[in-house]
């Protein structure tokens, strides 16, 4: 994977160490150099347009997840979730692309992780009520004492081009009509990545591809995916005829790059924060932007 595309991953950035071993202490809750990242409803407390607050205490904590380290500093950071407070928030869909390193994992990292909390307040193997041990990476089934961990859903996305360096897009049934993006989808039981991306591809598009070539990956806290990249072509060897599956995907569209350039005005592409923005960029060969 190049430099460049690894630049445009927000949410791929490794600033955190995850300081596993320190999960247990409970000696980083007084540590005064310890920082708390703030989130409600899935929203990060904000000192500024595009930085995250930090405070060194949370009195009304429902919960608290300990993120690890920063890398550079050593600075410990937990996150703190809580139902009330006082302060603006916003969401990591629209400042992901703006915070620093370190911050965009953080956040990328606390969402992650409070999304699974808030999904799992019941144990899937007893019914019964789960409580949080090891600094918030574990939740104990109260009835057996069986430890559940996190889950992260793999989904593959795919850029595909045709033998003209077309780019395909699709417009989802959930989306406004005139948003466009990558084909994606999760991956199966027992599936390989690449076997993936020739499914989904052909299920929302009628398009056999070959030749999946990897990009790379960054988290999607949306609730719990991670999200893999790649390129891939059609497959020449094979009939294909473009046909949207109706039910998720309404329409697609073939872009050359002056095709995409002069459609920005009335198509929404992905937000920056996303790797399908980054793979669209990695092929149109640098950002993709509106005219003045």
């Amino acid at each position: 994977m190049s430099k460049s595309f690894l630049a445009r991953l927000p949410l791929a950035a490794n600033a955190v160490d995850r300081d596993y071993r320190s999960r247990d202490s409970d000696e980083l809750l007084t540590d005064p150099a310890t920082r708390f990242l703030v989130l409600k409803d899935g929203k990060a407390l904000l000192d500024g347009p595009d930085a995250l607050a930090f405070v060194d205490r949370v009195e009304s904590a429902e919960n608290l997840i300990y993120l690890g380290r920063a890398t550079e500093t050593g600075t410990p950071y937990f996150a703190a979730i809580v139902e009330d407070y006082e302060g603006e928030f916003g969401t990591l869909r629209t400042l992901g692309g703006t915070l620093s390193p370190l911050h965009a994992t953080l956040f990328a990292e606390a969402l992650a992780m409070a999304n699974w909390h808030r999904a799992t307040p019941f144990s899937p193997l007893s019914g019964a009520a789960t409580t949080p041990a090891k600094g918030g990476w574990v939740l104990r089934d109260s009835e057996s004492g069986a430890e559940l961990f996190p889950r992260t859903d793999m989904a593959i996305i795919v850029g595909v081009t045709d033998d003209q360096d077309r780019l395909l897009l699709g417009s989802n049934a959930q989306w406004e009509s005139h948003r466009y993006s990558l084909l994606a989808g999760f991956v199966e039981p027992g599936e390989s990545l690449e076997a993936a991306v020739a499914r989904e591809v052909f299920e929302e598009s009628g398009i056999h591809v070959t030749n999946p070539r990897y990009l790379g990956s960054q988290p999607w806290p949306f609730p719990a995916s991670l999200m893999i990249g790649f390129l891939a072509t059609v497959d020449a060897s094979r009939q294909s005829t473009l046909t949207p599956d109706g039910e998720e995907i309404l329409d697609l569209r073939w872009f050359s790059r002056d095709e995409l350039h002069a459609a920005l005005g009335e198509i929404l592409l992905p937000g920056p924060t996303s790797i399908a923005r980054a793979i669209i960029e990695e092929w149109y060969g640098g950002p993709v932007e509106v005219a003045p």
